[in-house]
Protein backbone atom coordinates (compact mmCIF):
# COMPACT_ATOMS: atom_id res chain seq x y z
CA UNK A 1 0.00 0.00 0.00
CA UNK A 2 1.57 3.32 -1.10
CA UNK A 3 2.19 5.60 2.34
CA UNK A 4 2.91 9.85 1.35
CA UNK A 5 6.97 10.58 1.95
CA UNK A 6 5.61 14.07 2.48
CA UNK A 7 3.23 16.42 4.09
CA UNK A 8 0.66 17.86 2.24
CA UNK A 9 0.98 21.19 2.22
CA UNK A 10 -2.03 23.94 2.40
CA UNK A 11 -1.70 25.12 -0.85
CA UNK A 12 -2.08 21.87 -2.54
CA UNK A 13 -4.67 20.31 0.22
CA UNK A 14 -6.67 23.89 -1.04
CA UNK A 15 -6.66 23.87 -4.13
CA UNK A 16 -7.96 20.36 -4.56
CA UNK A 17 -10.73 21.46 -2.30
CA UNK A 18 -11.33 24.25 -4.69
CA UNK A 19 -14.00 22.57 -6.62
CA UNK A 20 -15.92 21.53 -3.53
CA UNK A 21 -17.73 24.72 -2.87
CA UNK A 22 -21.14 25.14 -2.71
CA UNK A 23 -22.88 26.95 -5.77
CA UNK A 24 -26.38 29.00 -5.09
CA UNK A 25 -30.08 27.64 -5.66
CA UNK A 26 -30.80 28.95 -9.55
CA UNK A 27 -34.59 29.85 -9.25
CA UNK A 28 -36.89 30.76 -12.68
CA UNK A 29 -40.17 32.50 -12.45
CA UNK A 30 -43.50 30.55 -12.76
CA UNK A 31 -45.05 31.84 -16.06
CA UNK A 32 -48.54 31.73 -14.41
CA UNK A 33 -48.36 33.47 -11.26
CA UNK A 34 -44.20 34.66 -11.57
CA UNK A 35 -43.01 33.99 -8.83
CA UNK A 36 -40.19 32.51 -8.03
CA UNK A 37 -39.75 28.40 -7.85
CA UNK A 38 -36.98 25.78 -8.38
CA UNK A 39 -36.93 24.69 -11.96
CA UNK A 40 -38.54 20.95 -13.07
CA UNK A 41 -40.83 21.43 -9.90
CA UNK A 42 -44.49 21.95 -9.15
CA UNK A 43 -45.03 26.07 -8.04
CA UNK A 44 -45.56 26.19 -4.50
CA UNK A 45 -47.81 29.52 -5.38
CA UNK A 46 -50.18 28.00 -7.40
CA UNK A 47 -49.79 24.15 -7.72
CA UNK A 48 -49.26 24.10 -11.83
CA UNK A 49 -46.09 22.50 -13.65
CA UNK A 50 -46.07 23.32 -17.42
CA UNK A 51 -49.45 24.80 -17.62
CA UNK A 52 -51.21 21.66 -15.68
CA UNK A 53 -52.83 21.80 -12.09
CA UNK A 54 -50.86 18.99 -10.49
CA UNK A 55 -52.15 19.58 -6.79
CA UNK A 56 -55.44 20.97 -4.85
CA UNK A 57 -54.86 23.55 -2.27
CA UNK A 58 -55.94 23.13 0.60
CA UNK A 59 -57.75 25.87 3.57
CA UNK A 60 -57.47 24.39 6.10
Amino acid sequence: MAVPRHKTSKQKKRSRRSHDAISPVGFSTCPRCNQAKLPHRVCDNCGYYRGVEISVKSGS
